[in-house]
């Protein structure tokens, strides 16, 4: 048995601010995969998943009496003794979404009534989908936006408006020019869960909430609008102004070894950084107007490559 592939994601903007109700945008990414199988020949990786699933499934146990939750359960543990686990080539713990994937591949093969993306996919049923997927996601880091199993589940670009605003989105085609988006790689692993309560223990501090609200939303919006649009010289300055206003404010979420390599990219404009997901670890996203430059002043780190503009 070998179920269908579902993708990473890469959150390009709205990190923590879509915990607080600001904008995001979300995109698959289909360099990294996984799907649920049955192999006749179990290794140590896919009895360590099969146990995990074993513990998700409780977990669902647990929360099935929600008017959401409609799986056949009995079906999911079936499966899970007969050895099923996750085959997933997504990196746990770098902020693409792994956990995102496992919850779509898990909800698409066992829920009832389920919402598919052949539908026409109105704003309520988006809506619903990401309640039932940040329910299900919840298991694995604590809060989760159900955002990440969302864009792994329709294999969509998302833009988030708001909490409860969300719309499936079309990105500008990738172009053959000099610049790019990428993945930085920082060889740490991030835990989301510590750095979301970092986060949520600064959101106490009034002068951090005025910073999310005014700067941090302000900058994320306005790189969503350019990215939408095309709008590419603009993009490039906002996303400097945003990489400073990250580095300003999320140093917990930035390991210490890339504080300095963030500020040389915002100093020489040869490229600009940005938290991926969580952070704490794992990638660490970048921008730049010269890939091959960047490339140079980046060439003892791993990167791989995003989409072109």
């Amino acid at each position: 048995m070998k179920g269908p592939l579902f993708y990473a994601k890469i959150l390009l903007f709205g990190e923590y601010g879509i915990i607080k109700d600001s904008k995001g945008l979300a995109i698959p990414y289909n360099s990294f995969q996984g799907a649920l199988k049955v192999s006749k020949k179990p290794s140590d990786i896919s009895e360590q998943s099969n146990r995990n699933l074993l513990k998700f499934y409780q977990y669902l146990c647990s929360v099935s009496n929600d008017n959401l939750m409609n799986f056949r359960l009995d079906e999911l543990k079936r499966d899970i003794d007969k050895g099923m686990y996750f085959d997933s080539s997504i990196p746990q713990g770098y902020g693409v979404g792994s956990s995102g994937a496992l919850v779509a591949a898990v909800y698409d093969k066992y829920a009832n009534d389920k919402i598919t993306i052949l539908e026409n996919l109105t704003r309520d049923k988006l809506l619903k989908l990401k309640k039932i997927f940040s329910l299900m996601e919840s298991f694995f880091h604590g809060k989760s936006s159900g955002l990440d199993p969302l864009n792994s589940y329709l294999s969509l670009p998302i833009l988030i408006n708001s909490k409860d605003h969300l719309e499936a989105t079309g990105i500008p085609s990738q172009k053959e020019g000099k610049g790019a988006v990428f993945l930085l790689d920082s060889e740490q692993v991030g835990e989301t869960e510590p750095m979301v309560s970092i986060f949520m223990n600064k959101m106490k501090n009034e002068g951090f909430r005025k910073m999310i609200n005014e700067d941090f939303a302000k900058y994320t919006d306005a790189c969503i609008d350019d990215f939408l649009h095309g709008n590419v010289k603009s993009l490039f300055g906002n996303v400097k102004q945003l990489s400073k206003v990250v580095l300003d404010n999320f140093k917990p979420m930035i390991p210490k070894a890339f504080h300095q390599l963030w500020q040389q990219g915002i100093e020489t404009n040869a490229y600009y950084l940005k938290l991926c997901g969580s952070g704490g670890g794992g990638y660490i996203l970048g921008f730049t107007k010269d890939y091959q430059k960047a490339q140079k002043l980046l060439k003892n780190y791993k990167l791989e490559l995003v989409y072109r503009f």
